[in-house]
């Protein structure tokens, strides 16, 4: 299977045998912030201020959106345009938080300005597989590190369910789910696209599942309208199920109505998540959308003797999570090494959720050797 390493004794595991944030290794580059809106303004640069990264100058659409952000993190530069930002040639890293019709265009600019070393780009990368495929061999020939923003690897539950399973306390994972009853802030732009949940919301949990489980061999998706949004669309509420190539199944639920929402109305919006194995359960909760931290607790027929462990941990999601994913970028443009974020991983999530539109379109489960990433 895929990071488990079942076969192994389990050594005996307490709340404090994991790290569920990164030590931050490199962060001796300047970046450039292209996008001056939620994502970027509340996460990555409050991450970044916490890590002590150099963010040296922001651009967005409207420049006086990115002058407010920039005086409130404290960014000297505020660029007119991102392609100006671009050709600052101080900026050795660009990131980009930009609408996935947008962003491509912005990537290959910098492909091109030999001072960039490296590209942090939102997910997903684009709108379609062969627009993501393109840029990941683009990149190659090019020389440049792209890195794309799967920020849920770098939860901390995530990052602690992952580093059990590779301990093999939970033996052979037998199934896994995510189950999402939250209702995202839809961007304004989705409402010009066809794609809406599998491709902005269940990228996120496809992604980890990946992460996880290792590569899944088929999905099969079913979706509904969901009734509050209103603009068209089809893929509101999806279900996705998956096996992987160990075997073991899972689920991932994003049902984005997550029911009523009126005055008098007890709002239960959540995330949890549950993997279970041949000699163990890890279970928890994602924090977004209530604001808390993630949680995780777990218990193992030999590493917890039977007992059920709490770690803790007072970091979150969203920001911290921002910083890992930012690291990772650093430290393989200082190492030379893959980053663990590549853009060659990323296309593997953007051909799953490529399988699942598929399903979709076509009402079957879908093997993932259907879909070609060799173009």
């Amino acid at each position: 299977m895929s990071a488990a390493a079942h076969g192994r004794q389990a050594a005996i595991l307490t709340a404090t045998s994991f790290a569920p944030d990164v030590e931050v290794r490199s962060r001796g580059y300047r970046i450039g912030a292209i996008g001056a809106g939620m994502i970027m303004s509340e996460c990555h640069l409050a991450a970044y201020k916490e890590a002590g990264f150099t963010v040296a100058a922001i651009a967005s659409r409207t420049k006086a959106k990115a002058q407010a952000v920039a005086d409130r993190w404290g960014i000297p530069t505020v660029h007119d345009t991102p392609e100006a930002l671009l050709e600052d040639e101080s900026i050795e890293i660009v990131d980009l938080a930009y609408p996935p019709d947008q962003q491509p265009d912005l990537i290959r600019k910098a492909f091109r300005q030999p001072h960039i070393r490296g590209i942090l780009a939102q997910k997903p990368l684009a709108l379609s597989l062969d627009e993501a495929i393109a840029l990941r061999d683009e990149a190659k020939a090019a020389g440049k590190i792209l890195s794309v923003n799967q920020n849920m690897r770098y939860d901390q539950s995530m990052r602690v369910a992952r580093q059990i399973i590779d301990s093999g306390a939970l033996g052979e994972i037998v199934f896994a789910q995510i189950d999402m009853h939250a209702i995202p802030h839809w961007q304004p732009f989705l409402k010009d696209y066809d794609r809406l949940t599998l491709s902005n919301m269940s990228v996120h949990h496809l992604d980890v599942l990946r992460f996880l489980l290792g590569e899944p061999t088929e999905i099969t998706t079913q979706t509904r309208r969901d009734p509050r949004t209103t603009f068209d669309h089809e893929d509101g509420i999806t279900v996705s199920t998956l096996r992987f190539a160990s075997g073991a199944l899972a689920v991932s639920l994003e049902d984005v109505w997550s029911g009523p929402r009126q005055e008098g109305y007890e709002d239960d919006q959540h995330i949890g998540w549950r993997i279970d194995g041949t000699k163990g359960v890890a279970k928890g909760t994602i924090g977004w959308p209530t604001g808390a931290a993630s949680t995780l607790t777990f218990a193992a027929t030999e590493a917890t003797a039977g007992r059920w462990v709490t770690p803790t941990w007072d970091t979150m999601w969203f920001p911290h999570a921002f910083i890992g994913v930012m690291e990772q970028l650093q430290h393989a443009i200082e190492t030379g090494a893959e980053p663990a974020l590549s853009v060659a991983d990323n296309v593997r999530t953007m051909a799953l959720v490529e399988a699942g539109y598929r399903s979709i379109a076509e009402g079957r489960t879908v093997r993932l050797s259907e879909i070609s990433t060799n173009r």
